[in-house]
């Protein structure tokens, strides 16, 4: 079987080849005895968003997860800027530049707002001030006080997204960002996106509201038990619709 990774690549626009930031090969993991990733193959170009697509349980977020070091037990290879990752540590990958927002968000209940934005640590220079934070999320600013139980679900995924943006990470996974959001908070965290994209971060996003992420993506994966089953740009999406409606149920 060729390589999808590899077939995927050859959509993209000349002028982009040789600029992967992150390649993946063979990636393969394991929650306990349950193998979830079978060979995730697939690349990731320097200040790209590219979304991982798929059914619930395909394996998506395992592979975020397991490029964050998080996934104790993982094979093959993960190179970010020419440099193997697999099997470093979470600690040691956050300060080469990529950091993670979780589908749960993790917001402190206990901390405020500000706190909460403060908690994690700068781990390389570039970093987003307060200033250009609230700038992207104005509701932040307004809800500087209050504690992380009295957000709303949009204002918690803006305030996870925000903790990150300090941090001086520039390769940015997002796990599921507009899951239970009202349209209005999907719009903003896609123009946030869009944004972040012209500032020149790279973003990997897990994603099952397709139609948000056709919105923002350059490129797409479609994984399917734990591997990447075929792969486009999106100037091929209309032509790949039928072949999404089955892959996707949608």
């Amino acid at each position: 079987m060729p390589d999808l990774a590899m077939a995927a690549a050859a959509t993209r626009p000349a002028s982009d080849a040789g600029a992967s930031i992150l390649s993946v090969r063979n990636l393969e993991a394991w929650y306990g005895e349950s193998h979830i990733l079978h060979g995730m193959n697939f690349d990731v170009n320097a200040g790209e968003v590219v979304t991982l697509l798929g059914r619930n349980g395909a394996g998506k977020t395992t592979t975020l997860k397991s490029i964050m070091g998080i996934i104790g037990k993982r094979t093959g290879s993960v190179r970010f800027n020419n440099q193997e990752i697999n099997p470093a540590f979470s600690d040691r990958i956050a300060r080469m530049g990529v950091a993670f927002c979780p589908e749960e968000r993790g917001i402190f209940s206990s901390l405020d707002v500000r706190e909460n934005l403060l908690l994690p640590p700068i781990v390389r220079p570039g970093g987003l001030s307060l200033d250009q934070i609230f700038d992207l999320f104005p509701n932040l600013k307004e809800r500087l006080a209050s504690q992380g139980t009295k957000l709303s679900g949009g204002e918690q995924q803006m305030l996870a997204i925000a903790r990150i943006l300090r941090t001086g990470a520039r390769f940015l996974m997002l796990d599921e960002p507009t899951e239970g959001l009202a349209p209005v908070i999907i719009q903003q965290i896609g123009h946030t996106i869009a944004q972040l994209k012209k500032e020149g971060f790279t973003i990997l996003l897990v994603e099952q509201n397709f139609r948000f992420a056709s919105t923002v993506a350059d490129r797409y994966y479609i994984v399917e038990h734990g591997k990447v089953i075929d792969g486009f740009a999106n100037s091929e999406l209309r032509a790949n619709m039928d072949k999404l409606h089955t892959y996707l149920g949608v």
